[in-house]
């Protein structure tokens, strides 16, 4: 198998002179180059010391595989299609061109990210003293070409025209790949120190020792040819972009939807808005709104998976997601589905808020959106029917609680779209998210932060359950839970089991956890359960029997928390978890008997 890149030392000169024509240019997803002044000395330093900078990636521009949008270098004037594109080594050339070829002042920033414009000097003498280091022999002026002190009102160095330039021994980088340049202000300092010999002599060194050097400079440069496949692209840069930030399959997109004149990024953020707009509980809520969390890449691999399903179905090859099928994902696709997905995903929305999944924060897995937002806009109008509500309900319970979407899901993503969708539409087997799925018992023991899915999942569920305020027996519903703080408190409270010695595993797990409203949880304390019942009773909040019926709705058992039975309690509501948690997926919660659970709680569940 033939080679898909050539490796070979190019002169800079030549790669410069190509920039500056146009035929080298920057893949439009690059981003704008961002290094400071000092880091651009140090860069010419190193050239001009011979020191090796990095090798430089290419890609021949005009294959079937690629076609991205390009842009010029900053500093170059020509127009047209570039023959090359520069995958690695954007900063490095644009630093290089400006400072060394160009006749305008260099866009760059100071250390403290100061937005100035400089040119850049060598100073000969200093070029050629052995005991001074090369970067500080590199003068970065300021636009005007002057370099001033106290405030301004002190010109220490003025360079401002050639005599200037001559007169301080200051060298003019942006000429120095230009050989009739260079030429002419070497004649011209000459003469202006009426070619003493000791100018003569100093600057005939000065041009083998450091220009010649910068001149004659190459750097290994790899070229991937024009057959490289975009998934291949992506991966290389990635690989050799490990100093900056990483391109994501949507910035590629973007660049090659552009070379259509198609704004993807424009398209994103109008949905993205929409997104959230339609998925938060109230205007004052839209940070926390559930699709809030859905990217512009879960939107792409989403669209690219609803494409290969019709694909599929009309007889095409398998379902795939991958990230090498959504960069292959066509803008005649993308037009085409888009709006069918949006419609998926705002219904994805709805089926959440249906679920008590009301804000982002409390969503068990945000990946589980793609899959789900690809089956309701398959579905359309058929979800409203309750035997189909209910399937994806018992396959979305089954990837929380089987903690099946942690890892890498594009395999997922896809069996379970084209299984759910069989299970659903033909009354096919179930899809493999649901007939794999398994809760141990002994896990609700291990549920001890929000960073787990199933520890969410668990909330929502008694969300979904009908629990109410302790203290109003308000439901907590979409109408109530963000408006009254609603958030996940102990039962039997922090302070009081560290004070009994109860075992942390049990008393911090969700077992001994529910939503409250923040002003309830503010009652309740540290106080032992028995006393905070109390003193809701006595202070006249709610009676006794609306007390215990407020309770019960939250799986508790009543009559252990008016005791303090902390272990009664504890077996009591682990039992009716597993059965809600159960009756959510759909089967039997098993080893509810086992010797690892017996060991764990002290009995079967």
């Amino acid at each position: 198998m033939s080679s898909s890149f050539k490796s070979n030392d190019t002169n800079v000169a030549d790669i410069l002179k190509l920039i500056a024509n146009g035929e080298n240019q920057l893949p439009d997803f690059q981003r704008g180059w961002v290094w400071d002044d000092n880091r651009i000395k140090a860069l010419i330093a190193s050239i001009s010391n011979s020191y090796p900078v990095g090798a430089l990636m290419f890609l021949e521009y005009g294959g079937d595989n690629v076609r991205f949008k390009y842009r010029l270098f900053e500093g170059a004037k020509a127009d047209g299609k570039p023959d090359v594109l520069v995958l690695d080594g954007q900063q490095r050339l644009t630093s290089i061109f400006g400072s060394m070829y160009c006749r305008d002042a260099v866009s760059t920033r100071t250390d403290k990210n100061k937005a100035i414009k400089r040119f850049y000097y060598l100073d000969i003498n200093k070029c050629l003293n052995s005991t001074v280091d090369r970067d500080e022999a590199i003068l970065s002026i300021p636009q005007d070409k002057m370099l001033k002190s106290d405030f301004g009102r002190k010109i220490d160095l003025d360079l401002s025209i050639r005599k200037k330039e001559f007169e301080n021994h200051m060298f003019p980088l942006n000429i120095v790949y230009d050989l009739i340049a260079c030429a002419m202000w070497q004649n011209e300092y000459q003469a202006y120190h009426n070619y003493a010999p000791e100018i003569l002599q100093r600057y005939a060194k000065f041009n083998v020792d450091v220009l010649v050097p910068i001149q004659t400079y190459k750097v290994p440069v790899i070229t991937l040819d024009k057959t490289t496949p975009k998934e291949a692209v992506c991966q290389v840069f990635e690989n050799v972009n490990t100093g900056g930030v990483s391109l994501t399959v949507f910035e590629l997109i973007t660049a090659t939807f552009a070379a259509d004149n198609f704004e993807l990024r424009k398209d994103w953020d109008k949905r993205h808005e929409d997104f959230i707009n339609k998925s938060a509980l109230s205007v004052n809520n839209l940070n926390q709104a559930v699709l809030a969390v859905v990217s512009s890449t879960d939107f792409l691999t989403a669209i690219t998976l609803l494409t290969r399903y019709n694909i599929k179905k009309n007889g095409g090859e398998a379902v795939s997601c991958k990230r090498k099928d959504v960069l292959r994902l066509s803008l005649i696709d993308y037009k085409q589905y888009a709006n069918q997905l949006s419609e998926g995903l705002i219904k994805s929305a709805t089926f959440l808020k249906e679920q008590r999944i009301f804000s982002a924060r409390d969503l068990p897995y945000s990946t589980q959106l793609i899959p789900m937002a690809v089956v309701f806009a398959l579905l359309g109008n058929k979800t409203n029917d309750v035997t189909v509500k209910d399937k994806i309900a018992r396959w979305y319970w089954c990837g929380v609680f089987g903690e099946m979407y942690g890892g890498a899901n594009e395999t997922r993503y896809a069996n379970d779209v084209v299984g759910l969708m069989s299970w659903i539409e033909e009354n096919g087997s179930e899809p493999e998210t649901v007939s794999r799925a398994f809760f141990n018992p002994t896990r609700l023991l291990s549920l001890q932060t929000r960073l787990s899915a199933a520890y969410k999942g668990v909330m929502a569920l008694i969300l979904h359950a009908g629990a109410q305020d302790f203290i109003s027996g308000s439901a907590m519903d979409f109408t109530t839970f963000l408006d009254e703080s609603t958030d996940i408190h102990h039962i039997f409270p922090h302070a009081y089991c560290e004070g009994q010695c109860i075992e942390r595993v049990k008393w911090n797990s969700i077992i001994n956890k529910t939503p409250l409203f923040a002003r309830t949880n503010r009652i309740l304390g540290g106080n032992a359960p028995s006393s905070y019942i109390n003193y809701i009773k006595k202070n006249g909040h709610v009676t006794s029997v609306q007390l215990d019926k407020h309770i019960a709705s939250h799986l508790i058992d009543v009559a252990s928390i008016r005791s303090d039975n902390f272990n009664q309690f504890i077996i009591c509501r682990a039992k009716a978890l597993l059965d809600l948690i159960g009756s959510a997926m759909g089967k039997t919660i098993t080893n509810r008997d086992s010797d690892e659970v017996i060991a764990a709680f002290g009995q079967k569940l």
